[in-house]
């Protein structure tokens, strides 16, 4: 412990405060830190709130996420798409206006810093990136991008994910824009109006389930959150069964399933590095991917069934015999599929489907074999 944390006149700091915050206590929300902010955990229970959102459709707030506007500094003439592209593995030239991507944030070395989501507006470019990374990510597109190229956070915003099946006909009743929300397809995204309030609404989410991301001004996300909540088919879900619906459909969660130590290719996330890129390189982390691609890695990310009931948790040991051949970064029971699941990194040689091994847990040994994912199928509206 450091005489810092014993120094009586030091206050302790308080974490930030989200827009929604009175509203998941109202609710009567467990509340947890994440992220740096109290965040709603669970509402009825985790199992309920999982089921909740692949039989109908679930109300997730996720407005600690960062939200970015990346445009030319006024009265500069920088082409912001060739100085994003200068930052990002990703092909802006494919890519559409209203359109949104996925792609990884790197650093020079290739190692993972954080998965984004980039959509094109009509002025320049709009980035989510992970809550838990998000000010490292400004510090590090700020030291990739010029000072003609303008970093805006869009700290006022707020972020609702509304997802499940049912999540298109409780949407539809109030987003008025353009483009009717039915139209809307996976990746797609435009402006609305919901009760007079502005949004940006994209049909995107981290479930597997059909679905949409809502961004919209904080001080109007109460409000929104109990139009919604008000349909028969939506109700709120905490980070619990949000965890639990990504790993059923084989998502990974940054500093879990991939970090710094971890490239694209052996995360199986190359798809965030668009063709173009791969060859041509020019981005930070190139000459990793290029070399992984060509001689290949020693590990990959793998997704496990397990027998039995118990779950296997992060940083479990995976056997093969008596040696030891990865470990586990996600794991845990999943609700659809009646039996525990893992996502885990194994030795390349290890890491075909049908392939058995074994998971050390509390000194015993689970059976497990390699599965391909998603464990779930995916709903995505294309």
């Amino acid at each position: 412990m450091s005489d810092f944390e014993n120094d009586p006149d030091l206050e302790p700091i308080e974490p930030a405060i989200l827009p929604l915050d009175a509203w998941h206590r109202d609710k009567g929300a467990r509340m947890v830190e994440f992220a740096g902010y109290p965040m709603p955990i669970q509402y009825e229970g985790i199992l309920a709130e999982h089921l909740w959102t692949r039989e109908s459709a679930g109300l997730f707030d996720v407005s600690h996420m960062g939200q970015l506007y990346i445009a030319p500094a006024e009265g500069a003439e920088i082409d912001v798409e060739a100085a994003l592209e200068g930052a990002l593995p990703i092909d802006l030239a494919t890519l559409k206006t209203g359109s949104v991507r996925y792609s990884l944030l790197l650093d020079e070395e290739g190692g993972i810093l954080d998965d984004l989501m980039v959509t094109r507006w009509n002025s320049g470019f709009y980035l989510v990136v992970n809550g838990a990374t998000k000010w490292d990510d400004i510090g590090t597109l700020r030291e990739y991008l010029s000072d003609e190229v303008n970093i805006n956070h869009l700290d006022e915003n707020a972020l609702l994910a509304l997802q499940g099946p049912k999540a298109v006909d409780a949407l539809a009743r109030h987003a008025k824009g353009e483009t009717p929300l039915t139209e809307l397809k996976f990746m797609k995204g435009a402006a609305y109006t919901l009760d007079g309030v502005d949004a940006w609404i994209s049909r995107s989410g981290y479930t597997g389930e059909d679905g949409f991301e809502i961004a919209i001004p904080g001080e109007e996300a109460a409000k929104v959150a109990d139009l919604l909540c008000g349909e028969p088919e939506v109700k709120p879900i905490g980070l619990g069964a949000r965890d639990s619906l990504r790993l059923e459909a084989g998502l990974p969660l940054y500093g879990h399933d991939m970090t710094p130590e971890h490239g694209a290719v052996e995360a199986g996330l190359i798809f965030g590095v668009n063709k173009r890129r791969r060859s041509e390189g020019g981005f930070p982390g190139a000459a990793r991917v290029q070399k992984d691609l060509a001689e290949g890695t020693d590990r990959r990310r793998i997704g496990l069934k397990l027998d039995g009931r118990m779950a296997a948790r992060e940083g479990a040991k995976v056997m093969s015999g008596d040696c030891e051949v990865g470990f586990v970064t996600s794991g845990g029971f999943a609700p659809t599929l009646q039996h525990p699941i893992a996502m885990a990194y194994v030795d390349t040689a290890l890491a075909a489907n049908g392939t058995a091994l074994q998971i050390e847990m509390r000194g015993k040994r689970l059976d497990a074999t390699v599965v391909a994912m998603p464990f779930v199928p995916n709903r995505y509206v294309r």
